[in-house]
């Protein structure tokens, strides 16, 4: 017979102390961008002592490379190679989807944070060990386009690669300004420079 603590609901179980300093330092952070927000406050926000904190991250720099690592799973790998995958079939399709993807994240304005990858290369500077993360963490969004470009045939896959990571940097920005439609008008151009690749030089 079932005793009446069996048939209780088990408690979840708790967040580890590294985790919520990160999900609080990421969230600060994306938000609101590095220098803004100090220690003391991803220690508040996590409920951790300060002696937990450092004992995970042994200085703010390190949170904030931690930071940038999560962000590539979540963003770069979760949403945008995983989903734009998904919505095509051809290299070309998953090429072009990717626009499709940013188009339904421009959309939810409360979930839009831009690219911490850019706002933290422009906040710190590329000499700074967090804007070196973030120039290799753009690189391997870079990377996902010239492999898929390879696979369609296109000419000149590293050029085409970094033409198109100025399409999807450029309508990030633009989605920041405002432009809830940017990557609609990206996704167009998008499509001329596939042609473009397609063609043989003369």
């Amino acid at each position: 017979m079932e005793s009446p603590q069996d048939s209780r609901t088990a408690p979840p179980p708790a967040i580890p102390a590294r985790e919520r300093i990160l999900g609080a330092a990421y969230d600060l952070f994306t938000r609101r961008g590095i220098r803004a927000v100090g220690t003391d406050e991803v220690i508040e926000v996590s409920g951790v002592a300060k002696a937990t904190l450092y004992r995970h991250f042994r200085s703010k720099n390190d949170l904030v490379l931690a930071v940038l690592e999560r962000r590539e799973q979540l963003w770069t790998l979760g949403l945008v190679e995983q989903q734009s995958r998904l919505r095509g079939t051809t290299p070309e399709e998953q090429l072009l989807a990717i626009f499709d993807v940013f188009h339904d994240w421009f959309q939810k304005r409360e979930d839009f944070d831009g690219c911490s990858f850019i706002n933290v290369l422009l906040e710190l500077g590329a000499a700074h060990p967090a804007g070196q993360a973030s120039i290799q963490y753009l690189d391997n969004i870079r990377s996902i386009v010239s492999h898929r470009a390879r696979a369609a045939g296109l000419r000149d896959p590293e050029g085409f690669s970094r033409s198109w990571h100025i399409l999807m940097k450029g309508s990030i920005i633009s989605a920041a300004e405002g432009d809830v439609f940017a990557a609609r008008r990206a996704r167009d151009m998008a499509r001329t420079l596939i042609e473009q690749h397609r063609t043989s030089p003369t």
